[in-house]
């Protein structure tokens, strides 16, 4: 991800948008003004600012590799007998 200082290991993260009311319209709107990934590690918990797009990409390639490890893992078709 871009502007992690490290490779986060493989796992469920946490993550938590920030929503302000927006205020004088006939009817209920909501901005976001923060997206943050909660990483957990050895005692410490810590919340990382993360953009939206980038959120996106990285929940698309988490998908991908999902997906291509699934077929991976999907049993052989048997030989096929030529008797």
């Amino acid at each position: 991800m871009r502007g992690q200082p490290e490779v986060l290991p493989a796992g469920n993260y946490e993550i938590l948008v920030e929503e302000e009311l927006l205020q004088g319209l006939s009817f209920l709107a909501y901005r976001k003004t923060a997206t943050y990934l909660i990483v957990s590690g050895k005692g410490r918990t810590e919340m990382r600012e993360i953009s939206g797009n980038d959120l996106e990409e990285v929940l698309n390639r988490d998908r991908a590799a999902n997906d291509d490890k699934q077929k991976s893992e999907a049993a052989p078709t048997p030989p096929e007998d030529l008797t």
